[in-house]
């Protein structure tokens, strides 16, 4: 029985419990009876502050109905939207092309050991095949690498920093003398051509003693391809250079280059008072108004955009199968805070010309080689190039 009001006789009120529905009274739980007038109010004591008029039953069922189907399309949108992301990084990934067994297969003692929380090492590989037909990229009928069949003409070391806020290329001239694995000494371009892929990785990680993460290769007639995909690129000639035999001459001033004038101007050497060495401060600066060019677009600060970009490169260019798609994708998302101001070009360290047998070399020199390595391979780069500003890194002023 409901216990009974000591002056009135009436049944008391039960407390109202606390933790109601938003849009349901607790079972159990009656309306206040109305009073005369019909009205709830009159259940209130006059000396009590008014509680807040109660909603009609159906009006709380539309409320309760209207925010279920609102979450619900919200709830479809952002699964719908992280699909399309999905999907739109697959498609484009999936398009670039793998290369099979790219590392050595030397025994993991035999290599450098990768460092924790020490960022990205990429070995960029620019393939001297001048043929037709493209090896390199979904377009490519021919393999990317056959004993003796090419060389290779360009190799940058690209490191990017663990938080990925600065990155650091370095060019390997193609006439490094260096030791190369099973084959005596020999300049750096003769890896690629005996051993392919894995040969010029092994090469570089024991001239450099830096762990290779990934490789990616590309060649001239893909490059040309890439020039024009993004439709163009513009490259100021500080001076007049004289053509020199087949070499082009170029007037002093700003010209805006289409792949096959890019392809001329960063092939060419003979014209250049620093031969090799200017070639490779030419295809820095090419890639550097490149990397402008897309960081100017947005690119990598929208998906979609992103996508074609990976879509671009995948018809172009060969990574390795470690390469995974969300590896990819990420990779170039992973940029998008990354400032021109932030990125440094700059040649290995260079320690003069010199002659092996009837062979014009390049070598490097040890001791300031061997700190930039060890800036590398330990992602000081920031603190090495405050010590040494003196460094040969590519400056705005380029033949």
């Amino acid at each position: 029985m409901e216990p009974e009001d000591e002056q009135s006789g009436e049944p008391a009120q039960r407390p109202v419990p606390s933790g109601l529905s938003l849009f349901e009274p607790a079972d159990g739980v009656q309306e206040p009876p109305p009073d005369a007038s019909g009205s709830a109010e009159g259940a209130v004591d006059a000396g009590e502050e008014r509680a807040p008029d109660r909603e009609p039953p159906a009006r709380r069922r539309r409320t309760r109905r209207v925010l279920l189907w609102t979450l619900s399309a919200l709830l479809a949108l952002v699964v719908g939207g992280c699909g399309a992301l999905w999907w739109t990084a697959e498609h484009y990934a999936s398009s670039v092309h793998r290369i099979p067994d790219a590392f050595p297969t030397a025994p993991e003692s035999a290599q450098p050991k990768p460092v924790p929380g020490s960022g990205l090492n990429l070995l960029l590989v620019g393939l001297d095949a001048r043929s037709d037909t493209p090896t390199t990229g979904s377009a490519a009928k021919a393999p990317a690498w056959q004993a003796g069949a090419a060389r290779s003409d360009t190799m940058m070391l690209l490191h990017l920093s663990d938080d990925r806020s600065s990155a650091t290329l370095v060019s390997l001239p193609r006439d490094t003398w260096v030791p190369v694995p099973g084959h005596g000494e020999a300049k750096l371009n003769a890896a690629y051509s005996w051993g392919g892929p894995a040969l010029m990785t092994e090469t570089v990680q024991n001239l450099t003693g830096i762990r290779i993460d990934h490789l990616a290769v590309i060649d001239w007639n893909g490059f040309r391809a890439l020039t024009d995909a993004v439709g163009g690129v513009d490259i100021t000639v500080p001076r007049t250079i004289e053509g020199v035999g087949e070499a082009r001459a170029w007037e002093a001033g700003t010209h805006h280059m289409d792949g096959a004038t890019a392809l001329l101007y960063v092939r060419e050497r003979y014209g250049l008072p620093g031969g090799d060495l200017d070639r490779t401060k030419r295809q820095q600066n090419f890639l550097r108004a490149l990397m402008l060019k897309v960081m100017d677009s947005g690119t990598l600060t929208s998906p979609s955009r992103l996508g074609g970009l990976l879509g671009t490169v995948g018809e172009v260019v060969s990574v390795d199968d470690r390469l995974s798609n969300t590896d990819l994708f990420q990779l170039a998302w992973g940029l998008r805070s990354l400032r021109a101001d932030n990125v440094r070009f700059m040649n290995a360290p260079f320690g003069g010309f010199a002659t092996r047998g009837e062979q014009s070399v390049v070598l490097l020199a040890d001791r300031p080689a061997a700190q930039l390595w060890e800036a590398i391979r330990n992602d000081r780069t920031d603190q090495y190039f405050q010590e040494h500003r003196a460094g040969d890194t590519l400056g705005t002023d380029v033949d």
